[in-house]
């Protein structure tokens, strides 16, 4: 098996969009770049969070999505899907949810990225793909890639080799943290 690697750089500004019949700031329409992009300590260079309540921080500087998804999402969506869907920075090719534990390291290019949590999906995915069931379809789904504090700053681009560095053999995979948090969501929504 070949070695995991960034498929795709994705940043955002955020935009006013109407949500509700309200006026809500949103950071989710991410779009790919080329070349080697800054990793600065609470995004990367040309990204922004639109909500730092929920997005962003120390803890949720970096957004990761696992590539392995696309084919799946397009087929359930039926349609095709960019990467940069759902609002990542980073998709990744040959890591997902079950293959990487909060304090785990990535090292991609010259910066260094850890594992903190998963990704809780919010009213704004639903906008962004133009329909109500996607947020039941993605805690269902445990697609929730995860999100990656920044420990070196550097740079990195589609294609780099991005190396894990397990630091905790006993935390939870990502994936189980999603499972656990679906079931107690499901248990408050019942």
């Amino acid at each position: 098996m070949s070695a995991p690697r960034l498929v795709s750089v994705c940043v955002g500004l955020p935009v006013i969009v109407r949500i509700d019949g309200n006026d809500v700031s949103t950071a989710i329409f991410k779009e790919p770049v080329e070349g080697r992009v800054r990793v600065l300590a609470h995004n990367l260079d040309g990204d922004r969070q639109a909500d730092l309540r929920v997005h962003g921080g120390p803890d949720k500087a970096v957004y990761a999505y696992p590539a392995a998804h696309y084919p799946l999402w397009s087929r359930e969506l039926d349609c095709v899907l960019a990467y940069g869907a759902f609002g990542e920075n980073l998709t990744i090719e040959g890591l997902d949810e079950h293959d990487v534990h909060p304090g785990d390291r990535l090292h991609i290019g010259t910066a260094s990225l850890r594992v903190t949590i998963p990704r809780q999906p919010c009213f704004k995915l639903a906008h962004r793909f133009g329909r109500s069931d996607i947020i039941r379809k993605f805690w269902a789904s445990g697609r929730s890639g995860f999100y990656l504090a920044v420990d070196v700053e550097g740079a990195l681009g589609a294609g780099d080799e991005v190396l894990l560095e397990r630091v905790d053999p006993d935390a939870p995979a990502i994936a189980e943290l999603m499972a656990e948090r679906a079931a107690l969501r499901a248990d408050r929504t019942r």
